[in-house]
């Protein structure tokens, strides 16, 4: 796998990162944040706050984002835009802000395999729930 693939892969799974973390905070079914299609105006909604939050928390390039999602990078920028404007709104931002916070504290897929691969993650880390 060369450079670019890599890094559309872990483009991709960031992106499932910020859908799952949206829904399993507002509710929505993950089902519905990942469609191909707009949706409920619920399902639209947290799927622009997952799009921004993979902008802002990842710092992915709108083009990035829009390709992690399968979208066009006109239709992130709207989403964006959107939530840059909602976020006004004061329990909106707190909201998103713990989204953020939350994302942007995740470990770093390849760093934890460099880790692993150097003996220096142990046991702990081969749990599953």
């Amino acid at each position: 796998m060369d450079m670019k693939q890599a890094r559309a892969e872990h483009d991709r799974a960031r992106a499932q990162l910020a859908r799952q973390a949206v829904a399993f905070s507002t509710g929505v079914p993950v089902e519905a944040v990942n469609a191909l299609t707009r949706g409920t105006a619920q399902a639209a909604l947290a799927r622009q706050m997952a799009m921004y939050l993979a902008h802002v928390a990842f710092e992915m390039s709108l083009a990035r984002v829009a390709q992690a999602f399968g979208r066009d990078r006109s239709t992130v920028a709207h989403a964006c835009a959107k939530i840059e404007d909602l976020r006004d709104d004061a329990a909106f931002d707190s909201s998103l802000d713990d989204l953020e916070t939350s994302l942007r504290s995740m470990p770093d897929p390849a760093r934890l395999k460099r880790l692993a691969s150097l003996g220096m993650v142990g046991a702990a880390s081969e749990c599953r729930l």
